[in-house]
């Protein structure tokens, strides 16, 4: 399962103005991040969406345009950091908050999320949310050093972490394996198995991205919107560049499809997510900076309709799992006379009655955002209005 978690910055007294163009950018991609957790609990199916050989192209679609989720939700992560830290009197009250809130999200990882995820804590499951808070705890370090330095290790760690070997993450190499691997399945003596599925070390190279690139937000606005315009275009040069060779920047090289074009082209596009390669970074991330050069002055009705989800990221990131996972377990519960988690259970355990429909996906998609929108404009308004201090933890 994939699962994405942004992280804005807290509702005090010293709150940061808002950039629209990042909550436009982080709602968007959380009502689409939705679609990926509704098919999983509503729609999965025996064959995985990513294989070319055998998905249907709107199978594939629906799974690989929510790939942009996760690293734009890093990347803007350290966007808001940054904005965040011009408001604050000191570093060291940012490092302190940076400690605190990411131990704070590595806790409702595997207290709450596990919980709503499984109805049950069968597993320890190690997503998005852990690598986020993880990734703040050690940014909470690197901030004393100089910005060249940061900037130096963002790149050593996104374009070479392509180069380190692959290794059998068994026991003794564990404390490795959450830095870098694979999803992976590792035992522990008298608690329930850990099963990462996101490592921490790439993902905390973009977040020190977007820390990096959190100045351009202060900029007049042409000069940020050159500037994130000309990235972005650079970043999706250099993808389809490394991508036609199949040279360097993804452990799964493209080819041609004996299934004809589009599945060439889906071939191409179908970058490794599962420790996010280089290429995977490039497409996603350059998409994204596109996406945040065009979106500062949109007056639109849906564009102030996802910025409303972008300003209460945590808020909506909780609800949405729990009515998602609520709805899943009443539906089951119906239609097949008990309840049935079809995102941690083996294939061959489905109701035999069960058939796979993208259709019953969108259609539910459709529900929950409806359903999620006044509840986070309500809790939107309540931002706005009020300084509590627990208010930056939520």
């Amino acid at each position: 399962m994939s699962s994405a978690l942004p992280v804005s910055p807290p509702a005090v007294a010293a709150r940061p103005a808002r950039v629209q163009s990042v909550d436009v950018v982080r709602g968007l991609v959380m009502v689409i991040m939705a679609l990926d957790h509704i098919r999983e609990f509503w729609s999965p199916t025996r064959i995985r969406p990513e294989d070319v050989t055998q998905a249907s192209a709107a199978l594939f679609l629906t799974r690989w345009i929510t790939h942009f989720c996760a690293p734009t939700f890093v990347f803007l992560s350290g966007v808001s950091i940054f904005l965040y830290a011009q408001k604050q009197p000191s570093r060291g009250a940012v490092s302190r908050y940076l400690l605190t809130r990411g131990l704070w999200l590595v806790l409702l990882e595997l207290g709450v999320i596990n919980f709503m995820l499984q109805w049950g804590y069968n597993l320890l499951l190690l997503q998005v949310i852990w690598v986020i808070g993880w990734s703040m705890v050690v940014l909470a370090g690197l901030i004393w050093l100089p910005r060249g330095l940061l900037a130096a290790l963002a790149v050593v760690i996104v374009a070479s972490h392509d180069l380190l070997p692959n290794f059998q993450p068994v026991t003794d190499h564990g404390g490795w394996a959450l830095l870098y691997h694979g999803p992976f399945l590792l035992p522990l003596p008298g608690l329930p198995p850990l099963l990462v599925a996101y490592s921490v070390g790439p993902w905390l190279g973009l977040m020190l991205g977007g820390y990096l690139l959190g100045p351009w937000f202060k900029l007049p606005l042409p000069q940020r919107v050159r500037r994130l315009r000309l990235t972005g275009l650079g970043l999706l040069g250099l993808f389809v560049a490394l991508r036609a060779t199949n040279w360097y920047g993804d452990p799964q090289p493209w080819s041609v499809q004996p299934r004809g074009l589009l599945y060439s082209v889906l071939s191409f596009v179908n970058v490794t997510k599962y420790p996010p390669s280089l290429l995977f970074g490039c497409l996603t991330v350059g998409t994204a900076l596109l996406l945040l050069s065009a979106t500062e002055n949109a007056r639109s009705r849906l564009s102030q309709w996802l910025r409303t989800f972008g300003q209460v990221p945590f808020f909506y990131y909780l609800l949405h799992l729990l009515l998602i996972s609520a709805s899943a377990f009443i539906w089951t519960a119906i239609a097949f006379g008990r309840p049935f988690n079809f995102s941690f259970a083996e294939v061959k355990d489905w109701p035999a009655a069960y058939v796979p429909s993208l259709l019953r996906a969108y259609v539910v998609w459709a529900g929950v955002i409806l359903t999620l929108y006044w509840p986070c404009r309500w809790y939107q308004g309540f931002r706005q209005r009020h300084t509590y201090w627990w208010l930056s933890y939520l």
